[in-house]
């Protein structure tokens, strides 16, 4: 069937004749008309771009109508046929496109084959919807399909699939609906703010002059809860992709103020943008760099203080290990103990059966001490050859930096070895010991597969007060699904497994908890899982305390880790109970995700001190 169809009549985005039933279902994700030729389109070209171009109709009253869209095609002819500012009809093919690679993304509705087009008027005004004026972005729920109780994080993921149901946009309410309502639309961002360092195609996550939540004291926006106690996504946020002009994108980082940026709503690569006309400019950087932390050590037997860093596939021949030398001694002020993640044997990435990285330890304790004079001790477990992921060859490790004049090994207990399992035995004084010090928690269980395993250690001060930690580096999310894909909630690929390490590290701790619950326990690293997934970390927060939650420390203040449009916490320390109740304090330094530029940064993680009390 051939329909004749004015964009000032319906939206373009979906292509909606007159008629009644077809006008009803205009609403939603994908067009009716999907697969019909039209004829007698009728719109104003806002943008062009290299294989297409934009159009714009009349205005509707119904919010969730995008009266845009983008024209395909990739000839010369066509593209030169038409100028910005052209009112122009024309027939095509109403398509709903994706690769046929990516079924997680969601459709893009466009009119291929353009054909019969005919200028009516030239030099036209072209106005674009002004964002937080014309409309505003809802600031917490990406889609109404994401209903679990921790929205958009729930467990299980992927349960439904924006294409099968096809609902009606609730434009106001669900940030999806948002930006699919604007699909094709000319729209202008005032004032922006970005989010985060550019990715390697110059593209870069904003928000603009109307209300957001979660704002930290960067100008970044951190993942916290909503008022419903459902976690916020900052779904009031959007990436700019390529300039349509060909100009080049600055570089950017968070809280880095640009001139405004007019551009087309588009969806692409698993995400909603904007693609501007032209590259906007930067106005201005945050001035303030990251600072030392201001935790300071007491000086008495009983205070002891840690820190956190995952330091990025650390070899020793690595270029970025004397500055995490320098973040430890200068940021950090050289804690008592350093809990390490991503150490590598002492020949990096080169896969040569190498295993041990004491030369790699060694390297990094004795730059630490050019720096601050400090001297540290190290312990390590050496992993079986390429079993613990990572980069491959590297078989990266946790590992303990530890200052022997505040703490040393508990003695007693042999040194576990890569499949040896530590067990929390009851000692003939009635306390808890391990039979392996350090030691691995059941290191062949499944859940620890091409995954590192926890190193644990019990420690005793210098006047005899122990300690136990767990130094964790969880299961990678790499290969989950964009926050604005087609299933919903959206994969969090190995989150199913990072469940089980947390109850295996729990049920470890737990163990120790039922011989003295009024023990001294540290589990802290790389989680690689938001605060906000409680179904993952729940095992844990049974029986102990999330110390960003006992300091007491801001909501929007507690991240570690920058990815897309989110500041996060991706590395967690949880106290027992007795840390708890003493006081305790946190900080997170940081020293890389505020950088300047991408290539400044020498970890993707921030890392963290805290101070306890053991006594």
């Amino acid at each position: 069937m051939d329909f004749n169809i004015s964009l000032s009549l319906s939206t373009c985005k979906r292509v909606l004749s007159a008629m009644p039933d077809v006008f009803a279902s205009g609403s939603s994700y994908q067009s009716p008309l999907a697969g019909q030729k039209v004829s007698n389109v009728t719109g104003l070209v806002t943008a062009k771009a290299d294989s297409g171009f934009y159009l714009m109709g009349e205005p509707v009253d119904d919010v969730r109508v995008s009266t845009g869209l983008y024209v395909y095609s990739s000839s010369s002819t066509v593209l030169d046929a038409v100028a910005v500012g052209d009112e122009i009809s024309l027939s095509g093919t109403v398509s709903e496109y994706r690769s046929s690679s990516s079924p997680d993304y969601l459709f893009l509705t466009e009119l291929a084959s353009p054909s019969a087009i005919s200028v009516l008027s030239s030099n036209n005004t072209v106005t674009p919807i002004i964002l937080g004026v014309d409309r505003s972005p809802p600031t917490q729920k990406l889609s109404g399909l994401d209903i679990g109780e921790d929205g958009w994080l729930s467990v299980p993921n992927n349960v439904t699939r924006i294409e099968e149901v096809n609902a009606t946009l609730v434009p106001d309410a669900y940030g999806l609906d948002f930006w699919e309502s604007l699909e094709g639309q000319l729209v202008m961002i005032p004032s922006p703010v970005a989010l985060n360092f550019e990715n390697s195609y110059g593209e870069f996550w904003v928000y603009g002059d109307w209300p957001v939540t979660g704002k930290n004291a960067r100008g970044g926006l951190s993942l916290t809860f909503g008022p419903d106690g459902v976690p916020d996504a900052n779904p009031e946020t959007v990436m700019i992709g390529s300039p349509l002009d060909g100009t080049d994108n600055p570089k950017v980082a968070m809280g880095v103020t640009l001139s405004d940026i007019t551009g087309v709503v588009h969806y692409e690569f698993g995400y909603y943008y904007i693609l501007p006309l032209t590259a906007p400019s930067v106005l201005s950087a945050p001035s303030e760099t990251a600072q030392p932390t201001s935790i300071q050590p007491d000086g008495g037997s009983c205070s002891l203080t840690f820190g956190d860093y995952n330091v990025e596939n650390m070899a020793p021949t690595s270029g970025h290990l004397p500055t995490v030398a320098d973040h430890i001694a200068t940021y950090l002020l050289t804690p008592d103990i350093m809990f390490l993640q991503e150490i590598q044997d002492n020949s990096g990435p080169t896969d040569d059966g190498t295993v041990t990285a004491n030369v790699t330890l060694t390297t990094l304790a004795n730059a630490i001490a050019n720096v601050s004079g400090v001297t540290y001790s190290f312990i390590e477990i050496a992993p079986e050859d390429g079993m613990d992921g990572g980069q491959p060859g590297g078989n990266i490790r946790q590992a303990y930096l530890y200052r022997s004049d505040k703490l040393q090994l508990v003695s007693g207990s042999p040194a576990g070895t890569a499949l040896d399992s530590v067990e929390v035995q009851e000692s003939s004084g009635g306390m808890p010991t391990l039979s392996l010090n350090p030691g691995r928690i059941e290191p062949e269980n499944a859940a620890w597969e091409d995954s590192r395993k926890p190193l644990v250690a019990q420690w005793e001060t210098t006047d005899g007060t122990q300690l136990f930690t767990v130094n964790l580096h969880l299961v990678s999310k790499g290969g989950s699904s964009t926050t604005h894909a087609n299933g919903r909630s959206p994969v969090n690929l190995g989150v199913e497994q990072r469940t089980s390490q947390v109850e295996l590290a729990a049920a470890f701790v737990q163990s120790i908890l039922d011989i003295d619950p009024d023990a001294n326990v540290i589990v802290s690293g790389d989680f690689n899982e938001y605060t906000q997934t409680r179904s993952v970390l729940q095992a844990l927060d049974d029986i102990t305390t999330e110390i960003d939650e006992a300091a007491g420390l801001e909501e929007v203040e507690r991240y570690t880790y920058v990815y897309d449009q989110n500041t996060q916490q991706l590395d967690h320390a949880f106290v027992s109970e007795a840390i708890a109740a003493r006081g305790v304090e946190v900080e997170h330094v940081h020293v890389n995700n505020w950088s300047p530029t991408y290539k400044a940064r020498i970890s993707d993680h921030d890392p963290s001190v805290g101070k306890i009390s053991l006594c």
